[in-house]
């Protein structure tokens, strides 16, 4: 058990053994449903991860409570977070089902929410999302990117994958790293001596397939959906990221639905969130044991000595780039 005060709770032999657009109709003065609406949600995630299923779900759900008068497109798999995010924020893409390039974007001071060893479980990260700074997050996002969340997912824990076993941070000194490009990711790895090549989600494959990158770190649905099995053998458990991922919509394509539109929108989102976390709690078990037998070796290291090495760097950015909180203030929530 992890026993470290801001080390993620979840146990690391747990986790290795047991998991044992288009424009609407015009809107009537009276509130009245559209006459047809068309919704494109974009995701820069390939078929079978949590967020395009729980995009999928969505499309279920605000298919059925409309009759069909709204149909969703969804876009899986084809643009970077980073495009995906910028298409929403533009109105070209109703919806996302994404990673958190909009949070960085447009709350950066509060994109702790997205950072190694800052929270310690799912349930942790729900109850500071829930609350005053969750709601200043989310103010902010909206405010800046014309942006507004729906709904949170969880995506499972983030762990790493190389072409050799990794078990202490003398074993990541000079690694060629892949990462999304995120600056603050980025950051806490040098701190761990890590050589990171920053690459956008598209190019993950592919850049480690070329051996531009030696080995990446993701949750387990980026690991099997991208298929990392076949250029990577090794799964390291380091469980350094309490990994989630948005359901947004833009703002000023919302606010043109009718109120009862807007219902529908809005309550087919919270549940489709709801129904891919209940999923991924119930699945990261089954995705471990997949990789496994498609040949990937699983490597319990020291994690306790990965959070110890990156502790000062995380220190830091809560107070040159997340002022507006302490991370005892998270960690005591």
């Amino acid at each position: 058990m992890m026993n470290a005060p801001y080390a993620l709770t979840v146990p690391v032999f747990a986790l290795a053994l047991g998991l044992a657009g288009c424009a609407t109709a015009p809107q009537t003065q009276t509130g009245a449903p559209s006459d047809k609406i068309v919704i494109r949600i974009g995701s820069p995630f390939k078929p079978g991860h949590i967020l395009v299923d729980a995009a999928e779900k969505f499309k279920e759900l605000a298919e059925s409570r409309s009759a069909g008068r709204i149909a969703v497109q969804i876009d899986a798999g084809a643009k970077s977070e980073e495009q995906v995010s910028i298409l929403n924020s533009k109105g070209e893409l109703e919806m996302q089902s994404n990673g958190h390039h909009s949070l960085e974007n447009f709350a950066r001071p509060y994109f702790f929410f997205n950072a190694p060893y800052v929270m310690k479980d799912f349930d942790h990260f729900m109850r500071v999302w829930d609350g005053k700074l969750g709601q200043a997050a989310r103010d902010m996002t909206e405010q800046k990117g014309n942006v507004k969340f729906l709904g949170m997912v969880y995506r499972g824990l983030r762990q790493t994958t190389a072409k050799k076993p990794i078990y202490t941070p003398a074993d990541v000194y000079g690694l060629k790293l892949r990462l999304p490009v995120v600056a603050t990711w980025i950051t806490a790895w040098k701190a761990m001596d890590a050589d990171p090549v920053p690459l956008p989600l598209p190019d993950l494959y592919p850049g480690l397939k070329s051996g531009k990158a030696d080995a990446s770190e993701g949750d387990l649905p980026q690991i099997a959906s991208f298929k990392l099995d076949e250029v990577q053998s090794h799964l390291i458990i380091t469980n350094h990221l309490v990994q989630t991922g948005g359901m947004l919509i833009n703002k000023p394509f919302l606010e043109r639905l009718s109120k009862a539109d807007q219902d529908i929108v809005v309550g087919a989102a919270k549940d489709a969130c709801d129904w891919a976390n209940a999923k991924m709690k119930s699945g990261e078990l089954a995705l471990l044991i997949d990789l496994q037998r498609k040949g990937m070796q699983v490597v319990i290291p020291d994690a306790e000595t990965f959070r110890v090495k990156a502790k000062p760097a995380i220190e830091e950015l809560f107070k040159k780039e997340w002022p507006v909180t302490t991370w005892a203030e998270v960690l005591a929530q």
